[in-house]
């Protein structure tokens, strides 16, 4: 193999290197503003779980402003939030079959579309806003918002046992949606 052809492999090899390394510095550097989180709920007979990023408020108006209302939200930070289950479930009075969703909403100030998506996507939001296909939507619930007192600091997406099912929290800022499971 002559010089040239060499220093041609080199020169490429540095530039792969600098590449992935670059991204994965951005990555980490994201990821610090918004760590990842699983919740998990594992009772009853349901075996439930949610991956997503939990951006801060950092003295932010959050809906309204920075996550606009009537406008598809990723529903958290990063790459697209999941949603999987291990059987079928009856969301807002709907049926979702067991499986690996996204999950996204549209937030409004009286209420929310909460969106179940067929497709996995590597990132929550693309050049023209979120990812979402709206064909690959399994199931759309409309979910009232209650306001709360005390201000959430960082976005949660919790379950809580309600009286006769399980529900799906979503909390941040003085804004929280619970969605029914059956």
């Amino acid at each position: 193999m002559n010089k040239a052809v060499k220093i041609i492999l080199i020169v490429i090899t540095s530039l792969v290197a600098l590449g992935y390394g670059g991204y994965q510095f951005i990555i980490y550097s994201t990821k610090q503003h918004s760590p990842e989180e699983i919740s998990n709920y594992q009772k009853g007979g349901y075996d439930l779980e949610v991956f997503y990023n939990r951006p801060y408020k950092k003295e932010r108006v959050i809906f309204g402003s920075l996550v606009p209302y009537d406008r598809v939200w990723r529903t958290g930070a990063n790459e697209a939030t999941t949603f999987e289950t291990k059987s079928d479930l009856s969301i807002g009075g709907k049926s979702l079959r067991a499986g690996k969703y996204t999950l996204w909403t549209i937030p409004g100030a009286e209420s929310w579309k909460v969106i179940f998506n067929d497709k996995q996507y590597d990132w929550g939001v693309g050049r023209n806003g979120a990812s979402r296909e709206e064909e690959y939507d399994a199931l759309v619930v409309d979910i009232p918002v209650e306001t709360i007192q005390e201000i959430v600091e960082q976005f949660t997406i919790d379950f809580e046992e309600g009286e006769t099912n399980v529900l799906l929290t979503l909390t941040w800022d003085q804004t929280k949606i619970s969605v029914p499971i059956n």
